[in-house]
């Protein structure tokens, strides 16, 4: 499950790609845990542009990002997410929690 790490002055963009399923998302959870604590940064966008597939642990995912950038302080959006991802997101009522673009 790999993602590309991107940083910008205070902020970072973290782009995900493949799917995030069961299989997958603890192992991404800890690559995106490790970058936000490296990193502290103030604004976090996660790029799912390459997701190809996302079930309710992917849900799981943006929550913990959100929590973790909410323990320093930060913020969270996601971006250019795909229609399948979407609909896995809205369903859920995950908009209400995380702002999306």
């Amino acid at each position: 499950m790999p993602i590309t790490v991107n940083s910008r002055d205070s902020g970072l963009t973290i782009a995900l790609s493949g799917e995030i399923d069961h299989h997958g998302a603890r192992a991404m959870m800890t690559q995106l845990d490790e970058a936000i604590a490296q990193r502290l940064p103030a604004r976090l966008v996660l790029d799912l542009s390459g997701v190809t597939f996302m079930d309710s642990s992917g849900i799981a995912v943006l929550l913990r990002a959100q929590r973790q950038m909410g323990q320093h302080g930060g913020t969270l959006r996601a971006a250019n997410i795909p229609a399948q991802a979407r609909r896995v997101l809205d369903a859920a009522g995950v908009g209400r929690l995380i702002p999306f673009d």
